[in-house]
């Protein structure tokens, strides 16, 4: 995946469902956002905060399945609680005179309902691991008979009797188990290599051991609500055989966080609507028998683990299961899924009718994207599934859904998804797709499409923008990992092809300079011979072999081996012969190469710009002095005005540069007229929310440092006017950012330059296409010497909208007459 896009993602591969096998709920390092409350001092009164949820001293031993012990803490209010500077310690069942408390120091938080998993002491049996822990230690626990505290603070504590331990303030809460000397009430009875002693679902405290905890089958649940994979997960042999009282509209609630995580939920019964056997399992089932509420989701997934689903769409079955909020990407933002976890299932019976799918269409999907929290969370306002989008699609969560006779606005990626349109009111683009025009135009009634049906059973189909799926396209409402509701499809409609075609750029005129931007996605010399033939192609037949191009992301001769290699003439020589092959002119080339790893991008792979320049059309003036830590300056006035390298790198030592690309500019020279050429690739929008997040309006955090980066910039082109008034300056290249930005107001600011992407129709404004939205994050910006009708601009549109792809990027030209 591209380094720029908009929510980041790894450029490892990713799982091929939404999710990973490890699972993310309420994390333990909860977002800022969160008050943190200080945790109640003393045992003497119940704990309303933090308490020990879990203790287990068996991992490992004779006849256990875990390897570790473990200490598990919950957090039964409704307020995050900082455990940085907490610990839990262990005493001996029966201290004696050098008995000491052992500790293992805690950090982060405990989300409101969350719990947060403590690993200790691993033992020579057992067969299965933990889920990744929250805080580690090395505490060998008894699997019988201890005591177990949890500590505002890391020094150990000294008392020995129960009386000293809830006398001192610093014991938060305090569990003591088999025949513990200290603990709260009465030990708890019960422990073994088997079994672990555990609070209930609703994490009571009434400081007595013996009445808020009972033995019974270890359960470990770290703080982003993963379970391990423990034999017999989820086949339902032990299920129930009763409904209970409950409904899954009861635990889905009328707002995004149900008021039941946490809790395990007796005998939920429901009709299988939806099955995935592949990456991260379990199946939706929704209740046939709705309430009179919209805002209520009557469906919800059920995640079995590792577990292949022992159910199939049409069974009624009943489910005795946990609670839990999971964050497909919590730190991004993401909105969470309320699902039924560590599952007990009964089949009832099968061959059942599926509840009617709920159409998405112009009637049903709000004009209104979302309610505005002041950057705040949604997750605890009422949902309003009449008046905005992103709450109906929640109101609809893991219910059936459909939409018919819908566009495709993003292609097939290599993962078998694609995004539609199921609003016909929101702003389409001139060749099928949706367009991006403001923070506040959103469209939203964009959808992903994944498929239920594995692909080796069912290909997927293989479409570009403005292709259509025809008739009915329904399954349950999901969440993707990466941002935006899924369609799972059980069913897939008939696909209708628009015929699209790549674009190729108008032909220039002799007098006019044909400068053209590419970014050519992460190119180094191990790419297939293919990639580079399809880019050259690019350049050669869809640009008509503009007489300057600047790429971006060009890596070093070796790509994303990290070994200290700087130098990409490889990587480009290799790209100018498939130039020439493709039947190009015989390009030239200048470039000045990065520190190592100090431009970010792909670890190891030193992406930089470079200019390729046809010598017959055009000259470059070469000016000793540029080097990747130099600064380049101007000097001299009017006709002599100049810069003191060329190539050179604008202002590289300013923090707007750390770990991202820096500007380099170049000299030129057309018909005896100097023009002054910057490539640019400015920093990804690497942790910023995305549109749909669960904090309203999302935060952009990314844009500070383009604001900073366009300023810097804005002052060098400011530069170059100020000696030269009628300096010919052409900006172009990966701004990483919209036309209607802070960066690009900055960019622009005293009209130094501008955005030649504002002259085009509204509807032709973009060069890539993310989340179903086509948007602009390539521009071309001229200097004011360069009037409008001196210059042809256009974005060729060849990759963005095509699910064969050379590159994320649309490339773009300007011809210009200096």
């Amino acid at each position: 995946m591209k380094e720029s896009c908009t929510v980041t993602k790894s450029t490892a591969h990713r799982p091929r469902s939404r999710r990973k096998l490890l699972r993310a709920t309420v994390p333990a390092a909860v977002a800022a956002s969160l008050v943190l409350v200080p945790l109640p001092g003393a045992v003497a009164a119940p704990s309303t905060g933090a308490v020990i949820a879990e203790v287990y001293g068996g991992g490992g031993n004779s006849g256990a399945t875990l390897k570790n012990d473990f200490i598990e803490l919950g957090n039964p209010s409704g307020a995050a609680f900082g455990l940085t500077g907490y610990s839990v310690q262990y005493l001996t069942g029966t201290p004696g005179a050098n008995s000491q408390w052992g500790v293992t120091q805690l950090t982060g938080s405990i989300a409101p309902g969350g719990r947060y998993l403590v690993a200790e002491a691993a033992g020579a049996g057992g067969t299965v691991d933990l889920p990744a822990a929250d805080a580690s230690g090395n505490l060998a626990l008894s699997g019988t008979s201890g005591t177990v505290a949890l500590v505002s603070g890391t020094a150990p504590l000294t008392c020995k009797t129960a009386a000293d331990c809830g006398a001192d303030p610093r014991v938060v809460d305090l569990v003591g188990f088999g025949t513990a000397v200290v603990r709260e009430g009465s030990p708890v009875t019960g422990a073994s290599n088997t079994a672990s002693v555990a609070r209930g679902s609703s994490l009571a405290d009434t400081d007595n051991n013996a009445a808020d905890l009972k033995s019974g089958a270890p359960s470990p649940v770290n703080g982003k609500g993963e379970a391990p994979d423990l034999p017999d997960g989820g086949s339902g042999s032990t299920g129930p055989t009763e409904p209970g009282t409950v409904r899954i509209h009861d635990i889905q609630g009328a707002t995004r966080l149900s008021s039941k995580t946490g809790k395990t939920i007796s005998g939920v019964p429901g009709i299988v609507t939806g099955v995935r056997g592949y990456g991260s399992k379990g199946f939706w089932m929704q209740d046939p028998n709705p309430d009179a509420d919209p805002a209520t989701s009557e469906g919800v997934f059920v995640y079995t683990g590792s577990a292949t689903p022992a159910v199939k769409v049409g069974d009624a079955v009943l489910v005795t299961a946990k609670v839990a909020e999971y964050y497909p990407n919590y730190n991004g933002g993401s909105q969470s899924i309320t699902e039924l976890t560590s599952p007990q299932v009964t089949v009832v019976s099968s061959g059942n009718a599926v509840p009617a799918p709920v159409l998405l269409d112009d009637s049903s999907i709000p004009a209104a994207y979302t309610q505005d929290a002041a950057g705040g969370s949604i997750e605890n306002l009422p949902l309003k599934p009449a008046d905005y989008a992103l709450d109906l699609y929640e109101s609809l969560e893991g219910m059936n859904v459909q939409v018919v006779h819908v566009r495709v606005v993003q292609a097939t990626d290599k993962y078998n998804e694609l995004w539609v349109d199921a609003r016909n009111q929101d702003r389409p683009t001139r060749r099928g797709g949706v367009v991006y025009l403001g923070y506040d135009q959103p469209n939203p009634g964009r959808l992903m499409v994944q498929s239920l049906v594995p692909v080796a059973e069912q290909p997927f189909p293989q479409l570009n923008v403005g292709d259509e799926l025809e008739g009915v396209t329904a399954g349950p409402l999901d969440y993707n990992q990466f941002g935006g509701y899924t369609v799972a499809a059980t069913t897939i409609g008939k696909t209708w092809d628009s015929k699209l075609q790549r674009e190729v750029a108008d032909p220039a005129r002799p007098s006019q300079l044909t400068i053209a931007t590419y970014n050519v996605e992460n190119l180094d010399p191990s790419d297939p011979d293919e990639k580079f033939a399809q880019l050259a192609q690019g350049v050669v037949t869809n640009l008509r072999s503009p007489d300057i191009v600047t790429l971006e992301e060009i890596q070093d001769n070796n790509g994303a081996v990290n070994d200290g290699t700087v130098d990409a003439s490889q990587t480009v020589a290799k790209f100018l012969a498939a130039i020439k092959a493709a039947g190009g002119p015989a390009y030239d080339w200048r470039s000045v190469d990065p520190e190592n790893g100090k431009d970010g991008g792909e670890p190891g792979g030193n992406i930089r710009q470079v200019f390729l320049f046809n010598p017959d059309r055009v000259s470059f003036t070469d000016i000793a002095g540029g080097d990747s830590t130099t600064a380049v300056d101007v000097t001299g006035t009017g006709k002599r005005t100049s810069l003191t390298a060329s190539p050179g790198r604008i202002d590289p030592g300013n923090e707007a540069w750390n770990s991202s690309r820096k500007p380099l500019v170049g000299q030129f020279s057309f018909h005896n007229k100097p023009v002054f050429v910057i490539a640019n690739h400015f920093n990804s929008k690497g942790g910023d929310q995305g549109i749909d997040s669960r904090f309203q309006a999302p935060g952009r955090s990314s844009e500070v440092q383009r604001i900073k980066q366009a300023t810097v910039e804005q002052a060098f082109v400011a530069k170059l006017l100020a000696a030269d008034k009628n300096a010919r300056v052409v900006s172009l290249g990966d701004f990483n950012d919209y036309q209607f930005s802070p960066a690009l107001d900055a960019l622009t600011k005293d009209d130094v330059l501008r955005d030649l992407v504002i002259q085009l129709p509204e509807r032709e404004r973009y060069s890539y296409v993310y989340q179903g939205n086509s948007q602009v994050l390539d521009h071309i910006l001229v200097s004011p010497t360069l009037k409008w009708h001196d210059v042809d601009y256009e974005v060729v549109h060849i990759n963005s909208e095509f699910a064969v792809q050379a590159s994320d990027h649309d490339p773009q030209v300007v011809r210009i007459k200096p």
